[in-house]
């Protein structure tokens, strides 16, 4: 992309985009531990509570809630302010949060800290992305994915971290030094942020010109089907990710297997999102989640089809190889499809989506073992919703995929 007459240089696609897209990842996997520190103090926290295993789940659910509502509404200051807003409450919600949890005297207080803990952490995923996107144009897919990959990466550091210092200092304690981390650390991250890409130093719409992919409905129309297909697959991959320590258990090996097979899924995640960009640079976003998608439907049948020891450890592997990809396609999606003003607000939609998937999935997954005595069901529900992620993608491969529309006015 050229730099508009009598503006500075366009720093699209240069080095300085591959730097602050390496930032983004260390930020993104600090800021992430929201999602995932609550897993490990959950035991301590309800036996300090002497809270049912639901009441102490509850603060989880809210952080999860206030990643769902912090996308969207983070993602929508990214738009108008730029990244470096975002980030900013992201550094003060998460620092208050988790002061305020570690200090917490009742467990709905702790609740509230949390929620305001998911919101912090919304900012290191779905704004993070759209950002990402105003610097990458050749290379948009794959700089997407490793944004992304900090989520994943924060899955596989946090848990084990967390864990150390609950058992040698207590979660409240635990609580508070990662509420004091999180500033010390993320604020001099925050000062790579500070400059604005072209779209928002040269006004946005003025600066790309953008004619919308005529694939025979409204904007508005494509959006629906894309969040309805986001819940369809995060509802599937939920089965697993929310499922499997407790599934291991029924069937007699053990929880800490379940855990082992989980951190495979995560880590090889990663390597599934890092290869989805090189596919969504070369095929699209739409192709991605179409690979995703058929996929990550092979695995639950697979689940569904072997429940050995060896074989559920081979099939966690091949499930976090096959989903990791899934959700940043969305974000390619938004920039093909949707106006560069617009990326925020509908990236933070779109995940917002897909995290109402999870919980959805997680819960009905529970309800159909409730009813049934067994988790087969549940892999055929987890498939159902899956097909109708996969029907969407179809459809939208078949109406046609976007052009070049983005040029320099």
């Amino acid at each position: 992309m050229d730099g508009l007459a009598g503006s500075r240089p366009s720093l699209v696609d240069t080095s300085y985009a591959w730097l602050r897209l390496g930032v983004a990842l260390v930020l993104g996997t600090i800021g992430s531990v929201g999602m995932w520190s609550y897993v490990v103090a959950l035991p301590s926290v309800q036996a300090d509570f002497a809270a049912t295993r639901a009441d102490a789940s509850l603060p989880y659910t809210l952080a999860m809630a206030g990643f769902a509502v912090g996308n969207l509404i983070l993602g929508r200051l990214a738009d108008r302010f730029g990244i470096l807003v975002p980030i900013w409450l992201s550094i003060a919600s998460l620092g208050i949060g988790y002061v305020s949890a570690g200090f917490a005297p009742t467990l709905w207080l702790l609740c509230a800290a949390h929620l305001l803990i998911g919101f912090g952490s919304a900012a290191s995923f779905g704004p993070l992305i759209a950002d990402l996107s105003h610097w990458f144009e050749k290379r948009r897919g794959i700089a997407i994915a490793i944004a992304a990959s900090g989520n994943y990466v924060a899955g596989a550091v946090w848990p084990p971290v967390a864990q150390h210092f609950i058992a040698s200092d207590g979660w409240r304690a635990t609580h508070i030094g990662i509420g004091i981390f999180c500033v010390i650390a993320m604020l001099p991250l925050s000062l790579m942020f500070r400059r604005r890409s072209d779209f928002h130093t040269n006004g946005g719409a003025q600066l790309r010109g953008f004619v919308p992919p005529n694939i025979g409905v409204s904007q508005n129309t494509l959006f629906v089907l894309l969040c309805i297909a986001g819940i369809g697959c995060c509802v599937a991959m939920a089965m697993p990710q929310v499922h499997i320590v407790a599934y291991c258990g029924d069937l007699g090996y053990g929880v800490a297997r379940g855990a082992e097979m989980l951190s495979l899924m995560l880590a090889f995640g990663i390597v599934s999102r890092v290869g989805s960009g090189f596919i969504a640079d070369r095929f699209g976003g739409v192709v991605t989640l179409l690979i995703g998608s058929v996929m990550q439907a092979v695995a639950l049948f697979l689940y569904f089809l072997f429940d050995g020891l060896t074989s559920l450890y081979i099939i966690s592997i091949l499930f976090g190889l096959f989903q990791g990809g899934i959700v940043p396609s969305y974000a390619v999606i938004v920039r093909e499809y949707f106006p560069p003003q617009e990326a925020g607000a509908r990236v933070g939609m779109v995940i917002m989506a897909t995290v109402f998937g999870m919980a959805l999935g997680g819960w009905m997954s529970g309800w159909i073992f409730d009813l049934t005595g067994s988790y087969r069901a549940a892999f055929l529900n987890g498939l159902a919703w899956n097909l109708l992620n996969l029907a969407i993608a179809l459809w939208l491969l078949r109406a046609g995929r976007p052009g070049a529309r983005m040029a320099v006015t």
